[in-house]
């Protein structure tokens, strides 16, 4: 595609939103950058990148659109806003940056996604490959923007990308090779209006596979089971809880791969059953990429985890301590918690997002000691919580939280992180949120 001369009006200034820019001017296209922020409330980073492409930035209005060939959304910038309708009125493309940067991706595309897992997995599968000696680059949802990406690909090199319903809410050509769907459970309700929509747009990632191409389901989860029939892909299967007809599984403590033992279980260094899930899939994701099955389990033994998935920070006073301030939606907090027998002060809260969080209940009132509520959704969390059988403690942030578990806790005991709620009601992500809760129990007992 000559992108010369074209006008592009980018929403959303992110990371993702500054590298999609920078790609298109250097293509010779015309780009003005849009934001709900002036250009002095941008990070500053972003700003200073802004200025010295001398791209203008725009307010988020009509204004806009004025002569624009293609508005490009950003992940973060939802595509019903009355903005984009009238950008279509006026016959302006409407695409989102996945779907646009995708036709300028050099190799095939290996793309993961799920409401809980996908970090982890993506990153797993890029080092299962890399450890094979098998080309690749690793990014999307997390690390490098796709934009970012583009003037690196070769076409003997996979994709490997973290996939967010966000970002396939609008693709609807994009091409994946390898397509893995980990888990389909309730979240980001209010940006999709329902489980359907949200369904919907994860099932995407199906859309346009082939019959030489590959799709990688849970056939413990039923939503990405009852996905095969929205992809005309070759459909494998991974499961932790015994055999498949094609796929990766796990039998007692072992773990199989297309009927051969593949590793034992134990020289899994990530913690909890969800993680094993997760091992599965990118194994069987890597393998259908080219990566043999010895290099798989050496790699996978050596692999330590992501940061901010059920984390481990340290241990104080016989106290452990968990960082999974990814964990933005019930499901991760229920998978957090399973992780645990019990001792368990769970640090929940944050920006609500329209979640249902009474599957919490029976977890907490098994392995748990206590509930510290902090940020924006404290008290919609305490209402769907009230009468469980231990304290729930409306602490307000994270500080206090750890203050108040650190004056309880006995040895043996567990403080973990696991919000079920966004972060942007006290931080600009989860990490920024998870590296607080790091920073502060690093300091525990410094005042002795």
């Amino acid at each position: 595609m000559d992108l010369r001369g074209r006008q592009f009006a980018i929403f959303g200034m992110g990371e993702s939103g500054i590298d999609t820019a920078e790609f298109l001017l250097r293509r010779g296209a015309r780009v003005r950058a849009v934001d709900r922020k002036p250009l002095t409330a941008l990070e500053p980073g972003h700003a200073a990148r802004l200025e010295a492409a001398n791209v203008p930035l725009a307010a988020q209005d009509e204004s806009a659109l004025e002569g624009v060939d293609i508005a490009l959304l950003s992940p973060g910038v939802p595509p019903s806003l009355p903005l984009f309708d009238e950008a279509r009125r006026r016959g302006i493309r409407v695409t989102g940056e996945l779907e646009f940067c995708s036709q300028f991706l050099r190799g095939p595309i290996l793309g993961i996604t799920g409401s809980n897992g996908k970090t982890t997995t993506t990153s797993l599968c890029g080092h299962l490959l890399k450890a094979s000696g098998i080309p690749v680059q690793v990014g999307g949802n997390i690390g490098l923007p796709l934009a970012a990406m583009l003037d690196s690909s070769r076409d003997d090199q996979w994709n490997v990308l973290e996939l967010s319903s966000f970002m396939l809410e609008l693709a609807d050509t994009l091409h994946v090779a390898i397509a893995a769907i980990l888990n389909i459970t309730p979240d980001h309700l209010d940006r999709h209006g329902n489980f359907e929509n949200y369904t919907r747009a994860k099932r995407n990632v199906l859309r346009n596979q082939t019959a030489s191409d590959a799709a990688v389901l849970n056939a413990g989860d039923a939503p990405s089971r009852e996905s095969a029939p929205f992809t005309k892909a070759a459909v494998h299967e991974f499961s932790s809880g015994g055999p498949v007809a094609r796929g990766f599984w796990m039998e007692g403590s072992d773990l199989i791969a297309d009927g051969e033992l593949w590793m034992p279980r134990g020289e899994v260094q990530l913690q909890g059953r969800h993680n094993v899930e997760n091992v599965l899939a990118a194994a069987c994701c890597a393998h259908l990429a080219g990566a043999p099955l010895d290099s798989l389990r050496r790699a996978v033994a050596s692999f330590p985890g992501v940061e901010h998935r059920i984390e481990f920070v340290r241990e104080f006073d016989g106290v452990r301590y968990y960082n999974d301030s990814k964990g933005t939606n019930v499901d991760a907090t229920v998978k957090a918690l399973e992780s645990f027998e019990s001792g368990i002060w769970l640090i929940l809260g944050g920006r609500d997002k329209a979640s249902d969080y009474t599957p919490l209940r029976s977890l907490i009132e098994a392995r748990g000691r206590g509930v510290l509520l902090i940020g924006e959704a404290t008290e919609i969390i305490a209402a769907q919580l009230a009468g469980i059988s231990v304290p729930l403690a409306a602490c307000g942030d994270m500080a206090t939280a750890i203050a108040y578990a650190g004056a309880r806790v006995v040895p043996g005991d567990v403080v973990l992180l696991s919000p079920a709620c966004a972060s942007f009601d006290q931080y600009s992500g989860y990490n920024e949120r998870g590296r607080h809760f790091k920073s502060l129990v690093s300091q525990l007992g410094e005042k002795r």
